[in-house]
């Protein structure tokens, strides 16, 4: 059981005090009853709480698909760049979003945001081997000796080592590969063809476990992802 007025404003449309001054004015009922007091306790997964009316659809968690555009930087916020939260619709917005994992400023692709820290830990652990897939445009052709560094793990250039990854050529009017990694290291796709002697000139985000990034959504976009979509992300 929790109160009222802290269940209405977890769902980021509200703050606690636009809450107290909704149940005050008698905008908010309870089970279809008027409700008088913000500290009125209920079970957010059971109750049925309405404002003005309309029920609310409540999420103990939300999970968002973002399409992240370049020059727009994986953070919460930042005093001089767009952050990838500043994409986030009002509607889709709460306290405690963060991006579940990092793309550089130049990077574009499939970026997960949540307030779900539990799940962003399991996904990101490089021990539950969560792959996440990229589609890199490089300055030269891959070798069958560039495939096999990455099937060994790479050695980077400070000494950092990387688990086993995979790498598959794309065919094209330039070179181009497919990149499956399960971890998260600073820029570490692109460290990991430099350690090769090769540079990657675009990366994109395709993938994250079994769920593919939307066709269909523009760059900057976003929008919510579904229950079955979240189970792909951890699928084995």
């Amino acid at each position: 059981m929790e109160r009222l007025d802290k269940i209405i404003a977890s769902q980021g449309q509200h703050s606690r005090s636009d809450v107290k001054k909704l149940i005050k004015q008698g905008r908010v009922t309870l089970d279809g009853k008027t409700v008088k007091s913000a500290d009125t306790k209920a079970d957010p997964q059971k109750a049925v709480i309405a404002i003005d009316g309309r029920v609310l659809n409540y999420k103990k968690h939300i999970y968002i698909m973002l399409n992240k555009p370049k020059g727009v930087i994986s953070a919460t916020e930042d005093p001089t760049q767009p952050t990838v939260i500043d994409l986030v619709p009002k509607e889709m917005r709460r306290e405690g979003l963060f991006p579940a994992g990092r793309l550089d400023g130049d990077t574009t692709g499939f970026v997960l945001i949540t307030d779900d820290g539990d799940f962003a830990h399991r996904i990101l652990s490089p021990k539950n081997h969560i792959m996440k897939t990229y589609i890199a445009t490089l300055q030269r052709e891959l070798t069958a000796e560039d495939v096999a560094a990455f099937g060994e793990g790479i050695e980077l250039r400070d000494g950092t080592l990387c688990l086993e990854a995979e790498v598959v050529p794309l065919a094209g009017t330039v070179p181009m590969a497919q990149v499956k990694i399960c971890e998260g290291k600073y820029h570490q796709v692109k460290r990991m063809f430099a350690a090769l002697g090769n540079k990657v000139l675009e990366l994109r985000r395709i993938k994250m476990g079994e769920l593919c990034l939307d066709e269909s959504l523009e760059e900057g976009h976003c929008r919510e992802i579904t229950e079955w979509e979240l189970a792909l992300i951890e699928k084995r």
